[in-house]
């Protein structure tokens, strides 16, 4: 995601500036300036949207590595989202009407921080 591209979606306060949809059924998932921009310059690794084969271990999941999240600090805040079932002390955030995900992720180490990434919602 380029500077610019950020610039238009984050605000002085470093929130959302614009709501957020799911990116395949237009589900709102969260309000205006309910996400704190967050940035992990290592980056995390998520399972990708879509795996290219049948799998029967978590560990193979293919994954990618995103930067660019809005952190949720309250599961209540969102509009619209749904979890996974634990895996590996994570659990992963769809959306709640198509169930299409990861769209994030939450570290069960850390309850209360829901990561929800810029790349894989839209911004409206």
């Amino acid at each position: 995601m380029s500077k610019s591209d950020l610039t238009e979606l984050v605000t002085e306060t470093n929130t959302n500036s614009k709501k957020i949809k799911c990116g395949r059924c237009d589900s709102y998932i969260l309000s205006a300036g309910a996400g704190i921009f967050t940035k992990f310059d290592s980056g995390l690794n998520v399972p990708s949207l879509r795996q290219k084969r049948e799998m029967t271990n978590p560990n193979d999941a293919e994954c990618e590595l995103l930067s660019n999240f809005w952190l949720v600090k309250d599961a209540f805040t969102f509009e619209n989202i749904g979890f996974t079932n634990t895996v590996q002390n994570k659990k992963y955030l769809i959306c709640a009407d198509c169930e299409i995900g990861p769209l994030g992720v939450q570290n069960l180490d850390s309850p209360n921080e829901f990561f929800l990434s810029l790349d894989r919602v839209k911004h409206v």
